[in-house]
């Protein structure tokens, strides 16, 4: 039985009055839980009661909403992603999945058949980790890997405790694990992303399938040397945190060069931070992506030698603190390959990438058959204002989705 065609145009404006609502010059401001985020939400909530489905909300924030199929005894196809975003984020980061997710739900709803399974729309909570450096927090709650007590000391750069931001929009920490329960319903999961890279429009190509995503070690070091005077401390006897730091982040940018995968060092605070005293101490956040686990491992070695080397001459100690990670996660071969035939169905070509950027699906897909769909990126931005990709680009990947939801619900 093939499926109702998606209406890629209805997704459009509605991403395009997602952005009106909770974006504008300085890009989007949905981050999670925080009130453009809660708008955000009763905006798909609103959508979703336009189909007649009450959306339901788990321990860990995530937001499910179900359209029953012809045998409900039937492992269910979940599609979906995040509509939080990070800060001056771009208007289709996670929002596009989710919207077009709703397209796919309205599809069949305004067709008057049911699918030939259950069919499940999800809003991951918290994607980005903008707020607390904790990437997947809805999603690793289904998945089964979230761990309340190795997250219970995160705060925002306001001193926020996250179990106090969760509690202000209703979700208790120590209960979030329970969304796990969700999952064993679930016989495939599905997303839709934009490529947040350069490859696609550099081969001008508009849509690709993704077989898995690299994987990631985020950490968090923190050099104490000495606070002193600017004006009266001599160079050669200064305990210099913030210059340790710098002398790290440059050695860490390197290690891609021997290991391959990428190495950011992203964020840099240091204290007093005053114009007129030497740093007593700076905070280095290291990000560490490869696609293969025994060359990440070896990145994580280099970036702690790097560190060693650098605090020996300013005099520092360092220390470290991990904040998140991730195994390299491959994709569902057989889902990818039906991804592979719903691109080259809309656009006329096959191509298969590797994720750099983290998803929602790499924590799914430890546990749920999994596979993604990407669509070109402008000049490969992201996670910024200019953030955009041609409108043929996102038609051609929403079609594809829609394509490849269907295939999924007659397979899965």
């Amino acid at each position: 039985m093939s499926g109702p065609r998606i209406d890629p145009v209805r997704v459009l404006a509605d991403l395009r009055e997602l952005a009106a609502l909770t974006g504008g010059p300085d890009g989007a401001r949905r981050v999670c839980w925080t009130e453009e985020w809660r708008v955000a939400r009763e905006f798909l909530r609103r959508l979703l009661g336009e189909l007649g489905l009450e959306p339901r909300r788990d321990e860990a924030g995530n937001l499910w909403a179900q359209l029953d199929g012809e045998d409900p005894a039937a492992p269910a196809v979940a599609v979906g992603s995040h509509i939080d975003s990070v800060p001056s984020g771009g208007w289709l980061d996670g929002a596009l999945g989710v919207l077009t997710a709703v397209g796919v739900l309205r599809a069949w709803a305004d067709s008057g058949r049911r699918p030939p399974r259950t069919l499940v729309l999800v809003d991951f909570a918290d994607e980005e980790g903008a707020r607390f450096g904790r990437s997947l927090f809805g999603s690793s709650a289904v998945a089964g890997t979230l761990d309340p007590a190795a997250v219970a000391a995160l705060r925002d750069r306001d001193g926020t405790p996250i179990a106090d931001a969760l509690a202000e929009n209703g979700i208790d920490l120590e209960r979030a694990p329970l969304a796990a329960a969700r999952r064993e319903r679930l016989g495939a999961f599905l997303e839709l992303h934009i490529e947040q890279g350069p490859v696609l429009e550099a081969e001008g190509l508009a849509v690709a399938a993704v077989d898995g995503c690299a994987g990631v070690e985020r950490h968090r070091f923190t050099f104490s040397g000495q606070a002193s005077h600017a004006g009266t401390t001599p160079m050669d006897a200064r305990r210099d945190a913030g210059l340790a730091a710098a002398d790290a982040a440059l050695r860490i940018e390197r290690l891609p060069r021997r290991a391959g995968g990428v190495a950011t060092t992203g964020a840099l605070a240091l204290e007093p931070g005053i114009p007129t005293a030497v740093a007593g101490r700076a905070t280095l956040t290291v990000d560490l992506r490869n696609p293969e686990r025994e060359a990440l491992a070896a990145m994580l070695a280099g970036a702690r030698l790097a560190l060693g080397v650098a605090q020996v001459p300013r005099g520092c100690e360092v220390a470290e603190e991990p904040i998140w990670s991730i195994e390299p996660v491959p994709f569902d071969p057989g889902l990818v390959s039906a991804a592979r035939a719903a691109c080259a169905a809309v656009s006329g070509a096959e191509r298969t990438l590797t994720s750099g950027a983290l998803h929602d699906a790499a924590e799914l897909a430890r546990t749920v058959p999994t596979a993604m769909v990407f669509c070109s990126s402008r000049a490969g931005i992201s996670h910024a204002p200019e953030e955009d990709t041609p409108e043929s680009d996102v038609i051609a990947g929403i079609e594809a989705f829609g394509r490849l939801a269907n295939a999924t619900l007659v397979s899965a």
